[in-house]
């Protein structure tokens, strides 16, 4: 079961300032008032307390008065709080909340009674399992090369409109049009219209995760076998170097380790007795000493390379132990009815039923000790994956800085070399001696990896076998064909919803197509897509169809999507700008309203949805669902007016 709304709380900036809006659960909410009243405020404060990433809400008098917002989110039995500051001068978003655990019907308590403690991706985490969201769960990112898990962010993007979403011809879904966005919209949809088995995903991902490494196998065994040491290359080189007067010359055969040896001597340049005067490399040398740099600098990025590959391996190993971990959690807490907080007078009490046993169950106690050691791996994981992506972007940032290093390097040793070209400048010798260094500086380049490298071991056909059994188990998995079967019901419902609300083209079938996300409609002269669709009024409508259908799904089989559907201002349709006289028949808005108290009504409490609005009909299936009118004539507003110490103009809805 997941959550709907019960308050929003807004705390000032003066002691003792607090002002809560009620919502009722399980109906219409329809919050009316004038423009710049801060209606539109309460889907960002909303957005920002369930665990946003930005600050979304917009400049003005909320902004200015308001230091702290928090939510009061209910399900049946249990209660949660929710508070988040607004951001410090100079900070983009606050990065901790205070989040409590409540008695049903407990009123929000006071700012200097909340403690803010919990990091942003730990209260993500808490909202999601508050939510009903198991995030053991990975899906595809679609046209990604890595998987998401579904989180509370990720159901939003079912529950709210905005003021330029909610009849968008383009955008259908909420935050549809940022980056990226469509791809992971597309991912989560199949799992949270309950299409995707768990097992089935956790294979899938498993699945992925040996095919990359099979991937990297192959990629690290062609690379030996394409690097493996040329003797007689290596050889050669080591005759020019002679010749050149960069190392002795040798009376016997030096074996392969001698052979690497002498060539780095050889390009470091050293000065050696046998060498003659004139091709003597001193410390003053430029171009050696620029070789030298540039030998340092490769050997760092090979460096940096290697914690980048480790660091990365040890992130991709917490993630795979956290899912391993929580699954074997859930499993061991037996579906929630086995208590983890039981005082020791309790430990010969059954965990399910309460009855006394004769003696101490040892098999419960060691799965209570079982689950608190899990609790314990898990928070060590949590607290280590931070300190590792730090690690990451600080090695990433210090290769990136050797690259740019290493390109002026090349710069400096080409300037140099250039001006060695000319026989005024140097001999014959060194110029001879600088082109030996720079052919055996890229063959040490090209080989050292293989040297330093530790031997890979093919495990190829291990992998390739794992595949094929997970392939073999998946080949039956019906996922397309259940989501295929889902959208057929939901599309039925929103050309059921578009009819009664006189939409266009609402006599041909209708379908929503989660690949483009949007609605279309198949008409005898070909598909129809809601952007080619006219009139505002239908994209509103369809808008409407859509989630109003979309929730009914949610809740008739038990999508874990928070039960609230918020639109703003879904009149600006039959409105002009200026909010003066309406352009259309407001009956076709009625008509939207009865769409939505008429799915409250039949899903009997299961979802609520909340409108903010500059209209404020008389009609009673408008009026009786009106909770708040905030308008300059009765002196209401979100920030009341005993906050403001002084007249702004710039607060948005």
């Amino acid at each position: 079961m997941t959550f709907q709304i019960q308050a929003v709380t807004v705390y000032g900036k003066q002691p003792g300032q607090v002002r809560t809006v009620p919502f009722n659960v399980g109906t219409l909410n329809i919050v009316t008032g004038d423009s710049r009243r801060g209606k539109s405020a309460l889907l960002t404060i909303i957005d920002y307390c369930l665990a946003s990433s930005d600050y979304p809400v917009k400049a003005g008098e909320v902004r200015k008065y308001v230091s702290t917002y928090a939510v009061t989110l209910v399900k049946p039995g249990q209660q949660l709080f929710v508070a988040r500051r607004a951001p410090e001068r100079g900070a983009a978003v606050s990065t901790v909340l205070c989040i409590l655990s409540q008695a049903p019907n407990t009123p929000p308590p006071l700012l200097e009674e909340l403690s803010f403690t919990t990091p942003l991706e730990v209260a993500k985490d808490l909202l999601s399992d508050f939510s009903g969201i198991d995030r053991t769960v990975k899906v595809p990112a679609v046209g990604q090369a890595k998987t998401v898990a579904p989180s509370i962010r990720h159901g939003l993007y079912f529950c709210f409109q905005a003021q330029n979403e909610v009849a968008n011809p383009d955008l259908l879904f909420h935050s549809q049009g940022e980056e990226w966005r469509p791809n992971t919209i597309r991912g989560v949809i199949p799992y949270f219209l309950g299409a995707v088995d768990p097992e089935q995903a956790a294979r899938r991902n498993r699945l992925r995760l040996l095919r990359r490494d099979l991937s990297d196998l192959e990629a690290k065994l062609a690379q030996g076998r394409n690097l493996s040491p040329a003797a007689g290359q290596a050889r050669a080189l080591l005759t020019e170097a002679a010749e050149a007067g960069l190392i002795p010359p040798n009376d016997h055969e030096p074996v392969a380790e001698e052979v690497f040896a002498l060539l780095r001597f050889a390009l470091e340049g050293r000065s050696r007795a046998r060498l003659s005067p004139r091709a003597d490399i001193s410390d003053s040398d430029p171009l050696a000493n620029a070789i030298g740099q540039r030998a340092q600098l490769r050997r760092a990025m090979v460096q940096s390379r290697t914690r980048i590959s480790d660091l990365k391996r040890s992130l991709e190993e917490n993630d795979d132990f956290d899912g391993e971990a929580r699954e074997q959690r859930t499993r061991l807490a037996s579906l929630g009815l086995m208590r983890v907080d039981r005082e020791a007078s309790q430990a010969g009490h059954c965990p399910v039923c309460e009855s006394p046993i004769a003696s101490a169950n040892d098999t419960v106690a060691a799965l209570m000790h079982d689950l608190e050691r899990l609790d314990g791996d898990l928070q060590i994981i949590r607290s280590n994956t931070p300190a590792l992506q730090r690690q990451l972007a600080q090695e990433e940032e210090q290769l990136q800085r050797s690259r740019a290093a290493l390109a002026r390097n090349q710069d400096e040793i080409n300037e140099i070399s250039a001006g060695l070209r000319s026989p005024q400048q140097e001999t014959d010798d060194v110029e001879r001696a600088a082109h030996v260094r720079g052919r055996i500086s890229l063959y040490l380049d090209t080989t050292a990896q293989l040297v330093s490298a530790p031997h890979v071991e093919d495990r190829r056909e291990g992998l390739r076998q794992q595949i094929a059994g997970l392939e073999n188990l998946l080949s039956d998995d019906t996922q397309d064909d259940r989501l295929a079967s889902y959208l057929s019901v939901i599309s039925q419902n929103i050309r059921t919803k578009a009819v009664a609300l006189r939409l266009d083209h609402s006599d041909a079938p209708i379908r929503l197509d989660v690949n483009r996300l949007t609605v279309v409609a198949d008409t005898n002269d070909g598909p129809v897509r809601l952007a080619d669709m006219g009139s505002a009024e239908n994209h509103l409508g369809y808008h409407v169809a859509t989630l109003l259908s979309l929730h009914e799904w949610f809740s008739e089989h038990g999508g874990p999507v928070p039960r609230t559907l918020i639109l703003d201002q879904p009149s600006q349709v039959y409105f002009p700008p200026d909010y003066g006289e309406p352009t259309r028949d407001l009956s076709h808005l009625l008509n939207v309203y009865k769409a939505i108290v008429d799915t409250t009504r039949a899903l009997e409490g299961a979802l609520q949805v909340i409108v903010v609005e500059h209209a404020d009909l008389a009609d009673p299936l408008f009026r009786d669902h009106v909770i708040e009118r905030w308008r300059y004539s009765n002196n209401r507003a979100l920030v009341p007016p005993e906050w403001i110490t002084e007249p702004i103009d710039d607060e948005d809805g």
